[in-house]
């Protein structure tokens, strides 16, 4: 089927926010008694905060009594931090300009709730330019279930074989394989060598990166 739309994922990929998702829940965390290291934080990319949460206090064997205050705790602090530090990730303008100029549809699908979804995609100047925004906040399940891609292929009024997705993390190119989606991967430059983005259709290094032939291939 031809390729009509284009879906994002957000944090590490439009915006460079990972460091500072990292940030927010190192000091977050340190309260607990729990220090990631830079490997072990990179394992849960892409889980909702949440899910983030509850993974490391089960790997630490620390009690999850007050789940909702430190996921609210680290939202609010990343929102701080973004309002403060956030960048757009390189090739933004590229990416946004490529796909408008073939009227596809645009979406972006994030495990982030709306409240920084909003934050992000005011500072970055892309709100206009969104057909569709849908949260795995409030979900059942997020990242790597494919309900927030699917989701948002419906709000675009595109069949999921239609959409083409572009991600930063593992467990979003778990879900975006899982719609049924072209995925296009552009990892942290540390991680590019591992083999495990070879799940996605498509790995580049930058969003400057993507062409029409790069398009065509995925056709």
């Amino acid at each position: 089927m031809q390729l009509t739309t284009v879906i994002f994922d957000m944090d590490g990929l439009l915006i460079d926010s990972e460091p500072l998702w990292d940030e927010a829940a190192t000091e977050i965390f340190m309260g607990y008694g729990i220090k990631l290291t830079p490997q072990q934080y990179a394992t849960t990319t892409g889980l909702r905060t949440k899910e983030f949460i509850s993974w490391w206090f089960d790997y630490f064997k620390i009690p999850l009594t007050d789940a909702e205050l430190i996921e609210k705790e680290i939202t609010e602090k990343v929102i701080e931090l973004v309002l403060k530090k956030g960048k757009p990730m390189p090739g933004l303008s590229h990416i946004f300009n490529f796909f408008i100029e073939k009227n596809f549809k645009i979406g972006l699908a994030s495990s982030s709730p709306l409240n920084l979804i909003d934050v992000a995609i005011n500072l970055l100047q892309i709100r206009n330019h969104l057909h569709a925004i849908s949260s795995a906040a409030s979900l059942q399940y997020g990242k790597p279930h494919p309900e927030v891609y699917l989701n948002c292929a419906k709000e675009l009024n595109s069949a999921p074989t239609e959409c083409i997705c572009f991600e930063d993390s593992f467990n979003g190119i778990i879900a975006a394989k899982a719609a049924r989606m072209k995925c296009v991967v552009v990892p942290a430059p540390r991680s590019a060598k591992e083999l495990k983005w070879n799940a996605a259709d498509l790995k580049i290094s930058s969003l400057q990166n993507f062409n029409q032939l790069l398009l065509q291939s995925l056709q």
